[in-house]
């Protein structure tokens, strides 16, 4: 029998959050959902790359051994190229990620679990849960010193155990589940599972009949709940395909398919004050060019210094602004279009003259013509951003769409992306020594739109690190 996912994904910011930093995944033959923490030190960057590094293996056709060795090498590589990333960059050291991934095999499902996200599976009409928290209050009610009740409400719930930050020996836990027609796996952040009742989860997942309108649904509940934090649900439905044939077209959500929108500023630069002094030296030389009824004609000589002088400093100042000017454009960057290639650009997409007041500083490998019109369009405008490292965070995020269009492709479908649109504003810090709930939803989901998916992680023996 020839089986596939019946799926949705949905995200939102949440109700505190400023960024998201959950990823979701959801495709024919994958399910996947990654919470990210770190805050300001990219938790986005960290759920975006491990979910990326997923999508090449929707649609290909494994055994159960070969699809647990697929998936795990996947999450292995992601994990180590997290470390080289953070060793590369210092503002991102302290990020992490939960993952859940579900990859169809045959007639099998392979789940790869790690953090505190959870996954639940329906089957006629009951609804179980199929992974362990790698938390704190998870050991605790392990031990027996705390009920599940008291579990849910603990102040220290947010702390866990086990998630992926680069290190070595961060390993998710893998089952081997029967794929069963009928049955519906919900996989999400603790947005969700924290803020909204378990019998809610329960009654929804149960009733609603489509998985869109069943995440939708979800999502909008943690919201009335009154969630700070980020909430990502991803639903598939196991379905025989002789029998009902779904959607061919992946949705990628939160942080993984969100591109970063942010307004050049109008900043009030060094050149600017020197444009304006120019300006106002030039108005006093024209001024002092009038003779005055009561002063009489002045001496050549005076007149010549005078204009002499006037022109010595309008001189001064505009060679001044504009190497001020120029300092400016050097330290800005956007993401743009090189030989065909997304790359980063260090300074402003303007040309003054036959100057050029930008080149390419890096040119990745993903290819224009794999990504969508809409992104294609935006970044031969080139999309401004305020750092390098929110560049090379909006890089990594196009190679997860690019990789999701390149294998909707090869599958002769079109290129999808999520329904809904998202506004991501720019993440505020989180305040120091506060442990504070993972993943930052961006925006309503209503449609894709090119925008831009949380505490620190110092793992020691037991590892226990605050999910943001």
């Amino acid at each position: 029998m020839a089986i596939a996912f019946n799926f949705a994904a949905r995200s939102d910011v949440g109700m505190v959050r400023t960024n998201n930093e959950d990823s979701g995944y959801a495709g024919p033959h994958l399910l996947a959902m990654a919470d990210g923490m770190g805050g300001h030190a990219g938790g986005d960057v960290a759920s975006s790359m491990i979910v990326g590094a997923l999508v090449g293996l929707d649609g290909e056709s494994f055994s159960g051994v070969d699809a647990t060795e697929a998936l795990l090498r996947r999450i292995t590589s992601a994990n180590v190229e997290l470390g080289h990333v953070t060793e590369e960059d210092p503002d991102l050291d302290g990020m992490g990620t939960t993952l859940i991934a579900i990859l169809r095999a045959r007639d099998k499902l392979v789940l790869a679990h790690i953090g505190d996200s959870r996954a639940y599976v329906v089957r006629a009409g009951e609804v179980s849960q199929i992974t362990k928290d790698h938390s704190f209050v998870q050991s605790l009610v392990d031990e027996g010193r705390l009920t599940s009740e008291e579990a849910s409400t603990h102040p220290q719930r947010s702390l866990v155990t086990r998630v992926l930050t680069g290190a070595e020996g961060k390993e998710p836990d893998v089952v081997v589940r029967q794929a069963i027609v009928g049955d519906r796996y919900l996989i999400c952040s603790d947005g969700l599972s924290d803020y909204v009742a378990r019998d809610t989860i329960d009654e929804i997942l149960t009733t609603e009949s489509k998985p869109g309108a069943c995440a939708e649904r979800l999502v909008q509940l943690a919201l009335r709940a009154g969630a700070p934090d980020n909430v990502t649900v991803v639903i598939g439905d196991v379905v025989d395909l002789n029998q009902f044939v779904p959607s061919d077209s992946p949705q990628i959500v939160g942080a993984a398919a969100a591109i970063r929108r942010h307004t050049r500023p109008i900043p009030v630069t060094p050149a600017a004050k020197a444009a304006a002094l120019s300006q106002e030296a030039s108005g006093r030389s024209a001024d002092d060019d009038v003779e005055l009824a009561e002063e009489g004609p002045r001496g050549r000589t005076a007149t010549i210094l005078r204009a002499v002088g006037v022109s010595l400093l309008a001189v001064i100042l505009l060679v001044g602004g504009g190497y001020a000017a120029w300092s400016w454009t050097q330290a800005q960057f956007y993401v743009g279009v090189n030989d065909g290639r997304v790359a980063v650009f260090k300074g402003v997409d303007q040309t003054l003259g036959p100057v050029d007041l930008s080149q390419p500083e890096t040119t990745s490998s993903i290819d224009i013509d794999d990504l969508p019109n809409s992104y294609r369009e935006r970044l031969g405008r080139g999309i401004t951003m305020p750092t390098r490292t929110d560049a090379a965070s909006l890089v990594r995020n196009l190679e997860v769409q690019a990789q999701a269009c390149r294998f909707a492709k090869s599958q002769g479908r079109s290129c999808g992306t999520v329904p809904s649109t998202w506004t991501t504003p720019t993440p505020t810090p989180t305040p120091s020594g506060t442990p504070t709930p993972s993943g930052t939803p961006s925006g309503t989901p209503t449609g894709p739109a090119p925008t831009s998916s949380t505490s620190p992680l110092q793992p020691s023996s037991p590892s226990i690190s605050p999910n943001a």
